[in-house]
């Protein structure tokens, strides 16, 4: 069975990022893959700021990650980039941390102003960790995302599109049992040698 962490960029638990995220996750859980959900209320704040590796809490995170396939992250936009505490976090998982992960970032902010921001701001971060492959990322304005009367996120049908079909390509890059799985350096040898021997 596939593993993906979720990580929550917001600071608060209620929020129209963490609500996206939660409902990506449920899509996941039910086609059987296990999450292991992180937000920021996980990791003091002093291991953040100061950069604690050792930290018991930051080490959780770092084997969740080593041990999963895929990264879920989202995060409120503040300023046309991702949210400064979500930046530290980042910062603090190991060189190459998902070079064998898919990875799905998702934004939410409060027009379509900022919807680059996952392009141009939060994709190199995640680039720069190796992540085996980023699959697109969708961006959520609040007047895609709204609350419900029983305190849940409600997505409009444009947004909910959008989402079903990345989390679709995100779940084709999951490893699958049924499925051979090739490690990505070993298809980039490949390619080289029959690139080599055309």
């Amino acid at each position: 069975m596939p593993t993906v962490v979720t990580l929550s960029g917001s600071p608060s638990s209620r929020s129209r990022s963490q609500g996206l995220l939660n409902h990506a996750a449920t899509r996941l859980a039910a086609q059987g893959i296990e999450i292991q959900p992180f937000t920021l209320a996980d990791f003091p704040a002093e291991a953040l700021v100061f950069a604690h590796f050792d930290h018991p809490d930051i080490q959780r995170l770092h084997q969740a990650v080593a041990q999963a396939d895929g990264l879920v992250v989202a995060t409120p936009v503040y300023k046309a980039a991702y949210s400064g505490a979500l930046k530290l976090l980042l910062d603090l998982l190991p060189e190459r941390a998902l070079s064998h992960h898919a990875v799905l970032p998702l934004a939410t902010g409060g027009s379509n102003a900022h919807m680059l921001a996952v392009d141009y701001a939060l994709q190199p971060v995640l680039a720069a960790l190796k992540a085996r492959h980023i699959v697109g990322g969708v961006y959520g304005t609040d007047q895609e995302l709204s609350w419900g009367e029983d305190g849940t996120l409600q997505l409009a049908s444009g947004i909910a599109e959008r989402l079903e079909d990345v989390l679709a390509r995100f779940i084709a890059h999951l490893p699958n049992p049924g499925r051979a799985q090739l490690d990505p350096h070993a298809l980039h040898d490949r390619v080289r040698i029959a690139a080599i021997s055309v």
